[in-house]
């Protein structure tokens, strides 16, 4: 593993479901991207997810904030 893996490795995300039945997807990191895992967060509740050498990705559905080492954003925003 090099640095680079490290720091991605390293990345934590934090979601704080703004209404009930947000979705969290995790999607998998290798040639073919698939959906491997998923949650289902209601109003209040909050996950601390990383990302690690199976999941490159993640998709939230639903109202959300997300905190990020780079900031904040809110999902299903108009």
């Amino acid at each position: 593993m090099d640095i680079c893996d490290k720091v991605v490795l390293g990345d934590y995300i934090c979601i704080l479901a703004l209404e009930d039945g947000v979705d969290i997807i995790g999607m998998t990191r290798g040639r073919d991207t698939k959906f491997h895992h998923t949650e289902k967060l209601d109003k209040g509740e909050v996950m601390v997810a990383q990302f690690t050498e199976n999941t490159s990705a993640m998709k939230i559905r639903g109202k959300a904030k997300i905190l990020t080492r780079y900031g904040e954003l809110y999902s299903d925003q108009e």
